[in-house]
């Protein structure tokens, strides 16, 4: 600033203080088979309600399902779901003009339930030929995507494959691949007929009053048992509309009232399109049982009348199916193949569920809950299926729980039914004692509305995630998730009721047990990692302060990027020693950490002591934070003594 005139000047500064928020800590996450939905893509879903839209809820074959209704019903908020279709399953597809869609959903479920339009309403043809519009229908639930103005120019922003490809913004439903660019737009879905002739329509040149106009109607191939119907649109001497749209729509009321009377919930759908420098009318007939149909109109076989000739609808080339569907294995006009979707041989193996937590590598998530890893056989709820190998998937799944610093949920075999199976299981057989992760006891049971609320036994990691998700709100990551708040919700049972010598043999070996009582009901009764053996002696023995642990490093991570590239010396130093006391001071002050003081619950350090010159000259600053955490009551230990009488002074 240039001071040149007596007086005051005002200059900005920019401030040292950089906020550090606290992350979120109960996002859970969950992987396995669901009955529908992407396949191997993280969705975010807020509340069961999404996961039914999305995945298609309850499933009987889904244990995924169960547990994340549980999560929600326990006090959960969010979760993504990773769905992993079953084994060998295909998916269904359609091809046409050299252009496929697939099914992002693997399974027989989109077979004739997901549908493909193609048209070129309101599109500027002129400026692109090969442009167009794509709408996708799911029957399922009837939802649709809209996607105007693609192109098959593949240096356009608005290239097809682009925009429906694009795992954000694009298609839920299917993907489209295009191995030989066409040289013309595809060829729209319906009957288009060419310019509408309206001197065809009337008795004289310049006359308003209809000849007798009679459409013959009926379906090639996949539907050739559907009967001929002779439709009279405009019965002569009516007025004929004047505009395209009037003409489209009294051809779409006259077609739906004929039609319904052979074909109890068939529909029409007439549209204005450009043709050349006229108009046409697009005529799309959907019969329920044959989503792509092909229909034919043409001149009746007797009768008055001038036919489909002034709307040009009885043009052999014209004819297209009424919606290019995928998985119905028929082939006609334009559609050159649907290939059917497949089930699979059966639920998700061990490399299925190994590859669906690949899903979860670009999400943030802090609880991990793989129901299928255990998955009992559906013919006997105490056997392991030998398709999964629990050992080898969580060993991939805490894998990636280190590397994300999030938590991972472990389930027990369905066939641990005794303390001395549960025994064998946790020390010998589960083979992982890293802190990132809790092993719980026994599986829980509660009513199936699937099956008249009879009892069900599942996995019970999605119940835990909920409860874990509670208890973070009410007191925070770094208290225990266990005791007497931390209820089961919906719980009816257990496989296994523990005594407390029972549950004070399993607990020292570092396995959470679900206890019940009366009054509190079924309640988690242990806080241990799967590092929190006796014998292991670790500092991460405890649940609440190895996540107290995973917060802070993942909100110092996050809230420290804007140190990166700033001059490594004293100025930058102070900053960081401000704002992350700062965050520390805050966390003290909720009662977080251990001590009286800020000085014995906490330190920060980086000073040229932490960052020598050596690590100055390297390009890194170290920063040292210390926490004293709080360590869960786990004994409560009651002394009592007996007074006798007490002579009077």
């Amino acid at each position: 600033m240039s001071y040149t005139y007596p007086g005051v000047y005002i200059q900005e500064l920019p401030s040292p203080v950089h906020a550090i928020s606290g992350v979120a800590t109960s996002t859970a996450a969950f992987v396995g088979y669901t009955a529908r939905g992407i396949d191997g893509r993280a969705e975010l879903v807020n509340s069961f309600s999404d996961f039914q839209r999305q995945f298609g809820g309850l499933a009987s074959n889904s244990e995924l399902s169960y547990a994340v209704q549980q999560f929600f019903l326990n006090g959960g908020t969010q979760a993504y779901v990773v769905r992993v279709g079953m084994h060998g399953a295909g998916f269904a597809s359609v091809t046409f003009d050299t252009l496929t869609f697939t099914a992002l959903s693997s399974g027989s479920w989109a077979d004739a339930q997901l549908l493909i339009d193609v048209d070129v309403q309101n599109v500027n043809l002129t400026a692109d030929p090969l442009a167009f519009n794509v709408t996708v229908t799911n029957l399922v639930d009837q939802s649709t995507e809209y996607f105007p103005s693609v192109t098959l120019n593949t240096s356009a922003m608005n290239y097809v494959a682009n925009v429906i490809n694009d795992p954000d913004s694009g298609s839920q439903l299917v993907n489209v691949s295009i191995p030989t660019a066409p040289a013309t737009a595809p060829t729209a879905t319906g009957l288009i007929g060419s310019a509408i002739n309206f001197s065809g329509l009337t008795g004289s040149l310049g006359s308003t009053t209809a000849k007798d106009f009679d459409l013959e109607f009926t379906t090639v191939d996949p539907a050739p048992a559907f009967p001929a119907l002779t439709i009279t649109v405009l019965p002569e001497g009516t007025p004929v509309p004047q505009t395209a749209a009037g003409l489209a729509a009294q051809l779409q009321s006259t077609m739906v009232a004929a039609l319904s009377q052979g074909s109890p919930g068939a529909s029409v759908q007439c549209s204005v399109v450009p043709v050349g420098t006229g108009q046409g009318i697009c005529v799309q007939v959907s019969l329920p049982q044959y989503p792509d149909a092909v229909i034919s109109i043409a001149a009746p076989s007797a009768g008055t009348g001038d036919a489909a000739t002034p709307l040009g609808l009885d043009t052999p080339s014209s004819q297209n199916v009424a919606h290019y569907a995928l998985g119905t294995s028929h082939v006609y006009a334009k559609q050159t193949a649907s290939v059917e979707g497949s089930n699979g041989t059966s639920l998700p193996t061990t490399a299925d569920l190994q590859a669906g937590l690949s899903g979860l590598a670009k999400v943030p998530f802090n609880l991990l809950s793989i129901p299928d890893a255990t998955r009992a056989l559906p013919t006997d709820q105490s056997a392991l299926d030998p398709a999964v190998n629990p050992a080898a998937i969580y060993s991939t799944a805490i894998a990636l729980c280190d590397q994300v610093r999030a938590f991972l949920l472990v389930d027990p075999r369905p066939d641990i039914t005794s303390v001395s199976g549960a025994i064998d299981w946790i020390s010998e057989k589960l083979g992982i004692t890293d802190p990132n992760g809790a092993a719980f006891w026994p599986r829980l049971r509660s009513p199936d509305p699937l099956n008249n609320s009879n009892l069900r036994t599942f996995a019970p990691s999605g119940v835990v995630a909920g409860v874990y998700a509670s208890n973070d709100g009410a007191g925070g990551v770094w208290t225990a998730p266990a005791g007497i708040k931390a209820t089961l919700g919906g719980v009816q049972a257990m496989t296994y009721t523990l005594s407390d010598q029972e549950n004070g043999t399993l607990n020292p070996l570092g396995l959470n047990c679900f206890r019940q009582f009366p009054v509190y009901g079924s309640v988690v009764w242990g806080a241990r990692t799967l590092a929190g053996a006796d014998a292991l002696a670790s500092q991460w023995k405890y649940v609440p302060v190895r996540r107290m642990a995973l917060f802070l490093e993942s909100s110092l991570y996050q809230g420290t990027q804007w140190v990166v590239f700033q001059p490594n010396d004293e100025p930058l130093w102070s900053a960081i020693r401000l704002n992350v006391g700062s965050f520390m001071q805050t966390y003290f002050l909720k009662g977080a950490f251990q001590g009286q003081t800020p000085d014995q619950a906490y330190f920060v350090k980086c000073d040229s002591e932490t960052t020598t010159q050596t690590d100055i000259d390297n390009g890194v600053v170290n920063i040292l934070v210390g926490f004293a955490p709080l360590q869960p009551a786990e004994f409560v230990v009651i002394q009592i003594e007996q007074l006798t009488g007490q002579a009077q002074s």
